[in-house]
């Protein structure tokens, strides 16, 4: 997760937070960075103008002083469980964190009626979801991703050999119930397709990508479509 977007997540989750606050160690535990790391962030957010309040000793911790506000936002309650049950089955999906701290923000300003019947109607779905890759890997791919900038990762093939490569990020795809990473691989001059559960270690490098785009990937497989696309 980029710091940029780990100072939003990190204001909705003091907004959220209420009266009670959280610990700078519960903040560094959910965000998976240190106490120092968090600390500066909450600086940050200071120096920017929003109003966190802090209490120091046993019990104390950060929050925010009256919590920053959406629109309001009209749905019914069977909308609001689709969005909730959209984004828990998809855990292993590409910026879900961010899908799943955009879903708590929409249902934190439903009307309190609303809310209770899409809690009742959310408890009468269940999911099971497919096991993500670690979150630090997902959030690096990512960045890289975002920032069309090289990757390097440690790969594990179906047949068992390890090689480390660098990666043009090019796209992410979803077919036969599989995440991948599709990229320009250095290492082979071609394009592949990177199964995610098999990347075991990922950075992001300072070399900016060369530029090479989705048509190179060809057709999507017959079960495959961009996100942005309309269901017919």
């Amino acid at each position: 997760m980029k710091r940029a977007e780990r100072l939003h997540a990190l204001s909705e989750m003091l907004r959220r937070g209420g009266t009670r606050g959280y610990s700078a160690e519960r903040l560094a535990r959910e965000f998976g960075v240190s106490v120092r790391t968090v600390k500066r962030d909450l600086d940050a957010l200071e120096n920017s103008g929003a109003p966190i309040w802090s209490r120091p000793g046993p019990g104390g911790g950060y929050g925010l002083v009256g919590g920053a506000s959406l629109p309001p936002v009209t749905l019914s309650p069977a909308q609001a469980v689709a969005l909730m049950a959209a984004v828990s089955a998809a855990s292993d999906a590409p910026y879900a964190d961010l899908a799943a701290a955009g879903v708590q923000k929409i249902l934190d300003v439903l009307d309190p009626r609303t809310r209770a019947r899409a809690d009742e109607l959310a408890g009468r779905v269940w999911v099971n979801p497919t096991p993500a890759s670690p979150r630090a890997i997902r959030s690096v791919l990512e960045e890289a991703m975002a920032e069309q900038r090289v990757l390097r990762i440690r790969y594990t093939s179906g047949k068992g050999a390890t090689t480390t490569r660098d990666v043009e990020p090019v796209l992410f795809a979803s077919t036969n119930g599989q995440w991948y990473l599709v990229g320009w691989c250095r290492l082979r001059d071609a394009m592949r397709w990177f199964t995610l559960s098999r990347i075991e270690r990922a950075s992001v490098t300072k070399a900016a990508c060369t530029g090479h785009s989705v048509h190179e990937v060809g057709e999507p497989p017959p079960d495959a479509r961009p996100v942005h696309a309309r269901g017919e």
